[in-house]
């Protein structure tokens, strides 16, 4: 019988197979140290674009160090990113705005601080921020934008505001985005994203359209008129635990307005313009599209035996306890350079109870508050 003979390689058949056995070894060593760092960064909040994109770039140390930041993971994934500006972008806060890190670096470009830039692209949009990055640097940055309820938009109003009226600049900024800087019923923001926290004033118009969705009868026995009145279905009841509150105190709260329409407020306007004139009108009666009746969230209180509001009991319980069940005076007669009405004892505006009871101890105004807190 032959024997048969194992093969055996030649030691120079033998070298490039170790040489491909070992690439592929390194290969698969550097493939799994790649996809154990791309799992790190997206542990740590990065996403696979950004964080592919900061290790081709050898910065994967300098992230771990640093940790989760959303302006860093918007500036790996971005194909405007700087490598100068890093250090910046780790400093800027992060906001959700399309063209963030084009932004920040046109804005370090033109010699704005860090700080500056925060303050810039917290205080706007996409829209505005882009525009404002146009400009030649601005002045004044910090001096109005610091301010918490300041918007970049309104940045030229407040300069010019301020030089006209020499306010401080935090009066400024919110006497400017309460429009007092235009004319009354003149440019008004039309209110087209309706909720139950909406702002209607001489600035701000709800459309002719415009109807509250959840209307609903007040009970017979709390109308002090001859006609039905409808109010927003949570404003109701709240009325009701306001009444029933008052009733144990002896006192008989009653309405006589609630919800007017468009047209409602049409018909007062002129009916009143007919029997006291325009002056008249512009202190007391709100135009069409004007009126919070409109919103279906104000409500004319009346007293059930008293025919002069201001001169009830019911009035000085109001004044006492409104705001426990989320009701304000919304036009008192100590802020009538703000509402721009004249006071009536009678009108109180629904606006929740925590709301209510800030603007009571802050002796504030719902315009006040709203731009304040918010308007976004």
């Amino acid at each position: 019988m032959t024997k048969k003979r194992k093969l055996k390689l030649k030691s120079s058949a033998r070298k490039p197979l170790v040489i491909i056995s070992a690439v592929v070894v390194v290969i698969i060593i550097i493939l799994a140290f790649y996809f154990n760092r791309i799992g790190e960064l997206k542990n740590l909040g990065y996403s696979e674009e950004a964080a592919k994109s900061i290790i081709f770039k050898f910065k994967y140390s300098y992230i771990m160090d640093i940790g989760e930041n959303k302006t860093l993971n918007a500036a790996f994934e971005s194909d405007v990113y700087i490598e100068d500006n890093l250090d910046n972008y780790a400093k800027v806060d992060y906001e959700n705005q399309k063209h963030l890190i084009r932004n920040i670096n046109k804005l370090l470009d033109k010699g704005y601080s860090v700080n500056e830039v925060n303050l810039i692209i917290s205080k706007g949009d996409d829209k505005s921020v882009s525009e404002f990055t146009k400009r030649d640097k601005v002045k004044y940055i910090e001096e109005f934008l610091s301010i918490d309820f300041a918007k970049l938009e309104n940045l030229d109003r407040y300069v010019e505001y301020q030089d006209k009226e020499n306010d401080d600049a935090e009066t400024t900024v919110l006497y400017v985005n309460m429009d007092f800087d235009k004319e009354d019923y003149v440019d008004p923001l039309v209110i087209d994203d309706f909720d139950d926290y909406v702002l209607v004033n001489k600035h701000r118009q709800l459309s002719s359209e415009y109807v509250p969705d959840d209307l609903v009868k007040i009970k017979d026995e709390y109308v002090k008129t001859d006609e039905d009145v409808e109010i927003e279905r949570n404003v109701a009841k709240a009325f009701y635990d306001m009444a029933e509150a008052a009733s144990k105190d002896g006192m008989e709260l009653m309405v006589s307005s609630g919800y007017r329409s468009y047209k409602d407020q049409e018909e007062i306007t002129n009916t009143y313009l007919e029997l006291y004139g325009q002056n008249y009108v512009d202190n007391y009666v709100a135009k069409p599209g004007f009126s919070e009746h409109q919103t279906a969230m104000s409500l004319d209180i009346a007293s059930k035996s008293v025919n002069t509001f201001v001169e009830s009991d019911e009035y000085t319980w109001m004044m006492d306890n409104a705001y426990k069940y989320g009701f304000i005076l919304r036009y008192p007669r100590s802020k009538e350079d703000i509402t721009g009405y004249k006071c009536e004892a009678w009108h109180y505006r629904y606006v929740g109870k925590k709301i209510a009871k800030y603007i009571k101890e802050n002796n504030i105004t719902y315009d006040e508050y709203y731009v304040m807190f918010l308007d976004d």
